[in-house]
């Protein structure tokens, strides 16, 4: 599938492309009236539109038939710590091209890093999503939360927003294969941890929320790879990388 680009302000017959990605249009691509460019409308659908108009600021197109974009059913949130440098931001780009709907980072006992400029952070992690959305083409953009304690996540297990909640727990815990298959179609909260991982009162609190805890195998992985590994595992065996 050719490279497609998230409307800005969509209509039956009419869409608009602005800002960083009507720049790249315009002025590196060289994109003009009358070429065919993949949309997509931000809902869950793919058009194959015909650029309308160019401008530096802002790309008009006519949309053409659409069709829906092929997201995942297993609807994964991805609940992952917060690493140290800018290993977020890989974690983030690598999860939307999975197939992630929702990226929640969050804080807990063995992060290394520590909350700074969370604000100004949120805008580039959003422009990441959007681009490796595009890139693997999504027809949703994935948010990117701003980033919560640990308690915020328990708040949010809490809240009955999901159908099970997996907490990747390096103790050891259900083998994945075995909980994963009866997700299929379902929403699911992962959560994995940080650098040191879980302390047992963390895993306790996180249970108590309703979290089981699994493992990934007897190896112990990184907290960048810990989060990929699992969600391609448990996308895998939901089925929706057949």
């Amino acid at each position: 599938m050719a490279h497609l680009y998230f409307a800005d302000e969509f209509t039956p017959s009419r869409a608009r492309i602005t800002g960083q990605s009507a720049h790249h249009l315009a002025r590196v691509l060289r994109v003009r009236p009358g070429e065919p460019l993949p949309l997509c409308d931000g809902q869950g659908f793919v058009y194959d539109a015909v650029v309308a108009a160019v401008s530096p600021g802002c790309v008009e197109l006519t949309p053409g038939p659409g069709r829906p974009a092929p997201e995942p059913a297993t609807r994964i949130t991805l609940f992952a710590a917060c690493p140290k440098q800018d290993k977020l931001e890989w974690i983030i780009q690598k999860a939307v091209e999975l197939g992630a709907v929702r990226i929640v980072p969050f804080f807990s006992r063995y992060c290394v890093a520590a909350p700074k400029n969370e604000e100004a952070k949120r805008a580039r992690r959003a422009r990441i999503a959007r681009e490796a959305a595009e890139q693997a083409g999504r027809g949703v953009i994935p948010a990117v939360e701003a980033p919560l304690a640990l308690a915020g996540v328990c708040a949010r297990l809490a809240q009955n927003e999901y159908d099970a909640a997996l907490l990747c727990y390096e103790r050891g815990g259900a083998p994945l294969r075995q909980v994963a298959p009866p997700l299929a179609g379902r929403r699911v909260a992962l959560i994995t941890g940080a650098e040191g991982g879980f302390a047992p009162e963390e895993a306790a609190v996180l249970t108590a929320a309703g979290a089981v805890a699994v493992g990934l195998g007897p190896r112990i992985l990184r907290c960048e790879t810990a989060p990929l590994a699992a969600l391609a595992a448990l996308l895998a065996l939901t089925g929706e990388l057949e």
